[in-house]
């Protein structure tokens, strides 16, 4: 028998409710009630049963247009128990872009809440493979309603026999360099990924963390909620973001890990609770998404936080670094090093391996890498050659063999012959006391070839020109990384995971 075939696919809120009934899986700060793993997988029972009583077989596809809640985990779940693949939506985008989704995964069932009725009563004129409309809340029409469950049995039975490479989520990347792609994240993927998770970065069952990130995206799935479930741990469900609700959940409770993307934490310092919020109980708190401005760790470490960046992308896990607590002040901005089941390297544009300092493209293999992308061989064989997954991320290695991501390969603006690298101009243009948001790209010109252009928010209170930041930005970078221009926005353009669009800048703001 294969290996991969004798990989045991275990039913997650089973298996929790067997080893830790009693112990809070979720504190659900929508409806403010707190659900044991017992409770939670008899919840989770209801609805497999009720996705299965309506026609839902082993690999089908159950999309789901909603903001987190509750009923979000429970449909993740009872996707997981049935074997079905959940395709979640990210409800940022349009319904042109949501019809091109639903085509590309064709599920048989979309779950919704109310919030996008009109929405979906658009999409439902178009999509053909939907046999079914359920709704969380308010529903239309003789839609089926997700409230039925409590009419199912509280038991699961006749579990199909779960493949590993059996897919449990399709989960869509940003889109921000064309129509978005399904990384296929497979029961073995998700597992891996919290294994890695959990004897890496040192979890167990009394962490604690707070769930703000969008649940159509790898981070809040993946970053800490399915490697907490693996402990019996907590996630600490909230809608979305809001920074005074961070502040209060970290006055108030037992947060012990934190995770969001740089934007966040930028929001967070400029906030007026700032100065005064005490982050010190917290063992870990860790920045994601994209390339994360220097100042934002200098205020934390103010702070006596070991704040720091990790890496990650849709296709793998997300997570695939970690930096050990005596490393964070010395290796400022640093990644570190691959997790326990994970191998990386840095090489060439012709494959070779990069020395030391020099910043090549980063690779990535190991069991959390996705199988590629559904119904997309071709984006599929570009992305994962000879096993190594080509992430598009420019990274360099040091002595020690710890990794620092430098941008993305795309991004990179090439200037003269000279390599440009975003995320270091858009540092140092965060350390300006005047601005608020910044970043770089590159715009054609005829002598250079390419320079970069900045584009940049300014802080409320203050007033900043293009000069005085250029003047600023002198004393910091060599010459040919100063940008050639500045544009002040009222505000930069973001993905649905929260990440600066540079796509919708460079088209806005890219030309010459």
């Amino acid at each position: 028998m294969e290996p991969q075939k004798s990989f045991y696919v275990p039913d997650w809120l089973e298996k929790r409710a067997m080893l830790t009934p009693r112990r809070t899986a979720v504190q659900d700060t929508i409806t403010d009630q707190e659900i044991t793993y017992s409770e939670w997988n008899r919840q989770v029972n209801r609805t497999a049963n009720l996705l299965r009583d309506i026609g839902v077989k082993y690999g089908d596809r159950v999309a789901i247009y909603a903001r987190n809640s509750m009923a979000y985990m429970d449909v993740w779940m009872a996707c997981g128990k049935l074997g079905a693949v959940l395709q979640n939506l990210n409800w940022r985008l349009t319904v042109v872009e949501l019809e091109e989704l639903l085509r590309d995964a064709a599920p048989v069932v979309l779950v919704y809440s109310g919030d996008f009725i009109e929405q979906v009563t658009q999409l439902r004129e178009h999509i053909t493979s939907i046999q079914h409309y359920v709704a969380i809340d308010r529903s239309i029409a003789d839609d089926r309603s997700l409230n039925e469950r409590e009419q199912y049995p509280e038991v699961f039975t006749d579990r199909p026999n779960l493949r590993p490479d059996a897919p449990w989520v399709i989960c869509y990347t940003g889109g921000t360099t064309g129509l978005p792609k399904g990384a296929i994240l497979t029961h073995a993927n998700m597992t891996w990924n919290s294994v890695n998770t959990v004897m890496s970065w040192g979890l167990d069952q009394n962490d604690v963390a707070i769930l703000n990130a969008p649940l159509f995206h790898t981070g809040g799935l993946n970053v800490f909620t399915l490697p907490l479930i693996h402990v019996g741990g907590k996630n600490i469900l909230c809608e979305g973001f809001d920074p005074d609700q961070v502040f209060d959940l970290i006055a108030a409770s037992d947060v012990t890990v934190f995770f969001g993307v740089p934007t966040m934490f930028i929001m967070l310092q400029q906030h007026e609770r700032w100065p005064e919020a005490d982050f010190s109980r917290l063992k870990l708190v860790i920045s994601g998404g994209a390339p994360c401005p220097m100042p934002v760790f200098e205020k934390f470490w103010a702070k006596g936080v070991d704040f720091k960046t990790g890496y990650g992308l849709t296709e793998a896990g997300p997570n695939t670094f970690w930096l050990p607590a005596e490393d964070v002040r010395r290796k400022p901005g640093a990644v570190g090093y691959p997790l326990f089941h994970i191998d990386v390297k840095v090489v060439r544009p012709d494959g070779s391996e990069c020395g030391p300092g020099e910043p090549g493209e980063l690779l990535i293999r190991g069991p959390h890498v996705t199988p590629g992308y559904w119904n997309n061989p071709e984006a599929t064989s570009k992305a994962i050659v000879d096993g190594w997954l080509h992430t598009g991320d420019l990274a360099s290695r040091d002595e020690e063999g710890c990794y620092t991501i430098v941008g993305r390969l795309k991004d990179m603006i090439i200037s003269g012959g000279e390599n440009i690298y975003p995320a270091e101009v858009e540092s140092a243009m965060h350390a300006h006391p005047a601005v608020a948001e910044a970043a770089l790209i590159g715009v054609p010109d005829e002598k250079w070839g390419e320079v970069g252009r900045a584009v940049v928010v300014i802080s409320e209170g203050h007033t900043l020109t293009a000069e005085e930041l250029l003047v600023f930005l002198r004393e910091r970078l060599a010459g040919y990384k100063i940008p050639k221009s500045v544009i002040f926005v009222d505000a930069l353009p973001k993905t649905g995971a929260g990440k600066i669009d540079k796509k919708v800048l460079a088209a806005r703001y890219g030309q010459q």
